[in-house]
């Protein structure tokens, strides 16, 4: 969990339906897409043209030609402005035999916090 305090901008919370760490900002869970409240002032307040994705990354790997099995990992590592590691998590693991392909995409998304959403987030607690 976040050392944020809750309420704040980069606050969290677990997912009830994936156990995801989550924002706690958010309506739906970005792991499961499951719905986590009901927002209908965030729903009018941020379109969704104010969400921004600054990173997209796209990518395939496809199994070497031959006769061998290759496994793979994707893990994933999030660092701060200092190079020290936020968090590193292991997102998928699998196998590809020769000619099978696999397809990654990794998206960061970004939604402005304003002060009207602190405060919302204050007076529930």
């Amino acid at each position: 969990m976040s050392a944020t305090r809750p309420g704040s901008p980069g606050a969290t919370r677990p997912c009830p339906h994936c156990s995801e760490t989550i924002l706690e900002s958010a309506a739906v869970c970005p792991a499961c897409q499951h719905h986590v409240r009901f927002d209908e002032r965030g729903a009018k307040s941020r379109p969704a043209a104010d969400t921004l994705t600054p990173l997209r990354v796209e990518g395939q790997v496809r199994g070497p030609q031959g006769s061998a099995v290759w496994e793979y990992s994707m893990v994933l590592t999030i660092r701060d402005q200092h190079g020290k590691e936020i968090a590193r998590r292991l997102v998928g693991v699998g196998a590809l035999h020769p000619g099978e392909q696999r397809a990654f995409t990794l998206n960061v998304e970004m939604v402005p916090v304003t002060d009207s959403d602190a405060m919302a987030r204050k007076t529930k607690h």
